[in-house]
C-alpha cells in the first residue's frame, strides 16, 4: 500500500505531526520531574505505544527502562470484547519498581483495568498510566489516568502506531478512518 493510498483511508486528520510532538515532550517534562530522583520502568502496551513510546521516552530526562505486554482484547472487531488475554506478558520483574504503563489509546478502559490489577497483583513501588489518547464517551470503566495527552471524541482513528487490519500505524499523524472503509456492524 502506497502512502497516498494510505491517506486516502483519513477522512480528517485529528493531531497533526506538530501538536503530537510538542505534547510528547510536555508529558516527558512532567513525567520527569515527578519521577525525579526515581528509576523509571516504562511499559509499553504493543503494538499501538511503540510509536508514542519511542517518542516519550526520549522526552524523559531520569533513568528508565523498558518492557512489554501484549494484550487483546478485540480480535478482528473495532469495539472491545471486554475478554482480555495476555499474548506476551514482561520479561522484567517489577516488584518495588516504579511503573508507568504506557498506552496509545483508552477507549471503554475494560483492557486497561485488566491490566492494571495484573500489574498491581505484582506489587510495585508504583504503578501509573500515561496515554497518548482518551476517548471520554466510550469509558465503560474508569481508570486513573495519571498523564494524558490528548483527549478525543468517540471516532476510529488510525496513524501513530494505531490501526486497522494492521495498516496505517505509519502514518505520522492521528487521523479518523474513512467510515466507508469499516465494514457494517463494526
Amino acid at each position: 500500500m502506497s502512502q497516498a493510498e494510505l491517506e486516502s483511508g483519513v477522512g480528517t486528520v485529528l493531531i497533526d505531526e506538530e501538536s503530537l510532538r510538542s505534547r510528547i515532550v510536555d508529558l516527558g517534562d512532567e513525567i520527569s520531574k515527578d519521577y525525579a530522583g526515581r528509576d523509571l520502568l516504562l511499559v509499553g502496551v504493543l503494538k499501538g505505544a511503540v510509536f508514542f513510546m519511542a517518542d516519550l521516552m526520549r522526552s524523559i530526562a531520569v533513568p528508565c527502562e523498558i518492557d512489554f505486554m501484549a494484550i487483546s482484547s478485540y480480535g478482528a472487531s473495532t469495539d472491545s470484547s471486554g475478554i482480555v488475554r495476555i499474548l506476551k506478558d514482561l520479561d522484567i520483574n517489577i516488584e518495588g519498581r516504579d511503573v508507568l504503563v504506557v498506552e496509545d489509546i483508552i477507549d471503554s478502559g475494560l483492557t486497561l483495568s485488566y491490566l492494571m490489577r495484573n500489574l498491581e497483583s505484582r506489587e510495585p513501588a508504583s504503578l501509573e498510566v500515561c496515554a497518548l489518547m482518551t476517548k471520554p464517551a466510550r469509558r465503560e470503566i474508569d481508570v486513573p489516568v495519571r498523564y494524558i495527552g490528548f483527549e478525543i471524541p468517540n471516532r476510529f482513528v488510525v496513524g501513530y502506531g494505531l490501526d486497522f487490519g494492521e495498516r496505517y500505524r505509519n502514518l505520522p499523524y492521528v487521523g479518523v478512518l474513512n467510515e466507508e472503509l469499516i465494514p457494517e456492524g463494526l
